[in-house]
């Protein structure tokens, strides 16, 4: 499991947050950085997957170190 951190060029809506709860976003204009755990690389795919199909464009991904 890795802690990730995904940064979208988007202030997303609740609705489209809802599609991740697992996620915490953040809202920073314009821009939307969502942060959580991810089990693998194929359930971190499948984030990247959704928000491409939103047309929601990803600027930056980062995994973050453990402490």
């Amino acid at each position: 499991m890795a802690r990730m951190m995904i940064r979208v060029d988007a202030e997303l809506s609740e609705g489209v947050l809802s599609a991740f709860p697992h996620l915490t976003a953040r809202r920073q204009r314009p821009q939307t950085t969502l942060s959580g755990d991810m089990a693998d690389q194929e359930e971190l795919q499948g984030v990247l997957h959704l928000l491409s199909t939103l047309g929601i464009d990803v600027v930056e991904v980062l995994t973050i170190p453990d402490p």
